[in-house]
């Protein structure tokens, strides 16, 4: 994989499996290392703190405009000064690189 942040998401439904375990690590290692992979290894999840809800709100609204703009969308739990962000492709039931990319932007914003 190349520098991930620079690239975009592809569609995928119906014409990719899942990324195997194996891949999925070695993806992991381009990320931060607060990313985890997920016990079933079907995503991977990363928890983000804040000072206050008005930065925490900021993150959320960046993290949707990356989702929009890539077509690709995390589930997120969000309280007053955290947000824990999880990328899964549902439509393969498991990973692909498209998390990782989005993954990989999130990371970007704080470069």
């Amino acid at each position: 994989m190349s520098d991930l942040k620079t690239r975009h998401c592809q569609a995928c439904e119906g014409f990719t499996d899942p990324m195997p375990a194996e891949e999925a690590t070695r993806a992991l290692g381009q990320l931060h290392e607060s990313w985890e992979l997920g016990g079933n290894t079907k995503d991977i999840r990363r928890e983000f703190r804040f000072r206050n809800f008005h930065e925490t709100m900021a993150f959320v609204n960046a993290v949707a405009w990356i989702a929009h703009v890539e077509d690709h969308h995390p589930d997120m739990e969000v309280g007053f000064n955290r947000c824990r962000v999880q990328f899964s492709t549902h439509a393969v039931g498991g990973l692909t690189e498209n998390d990782f990319i989005c993954a990989a932007r999130v990371d970007a914003l704080f470069d």
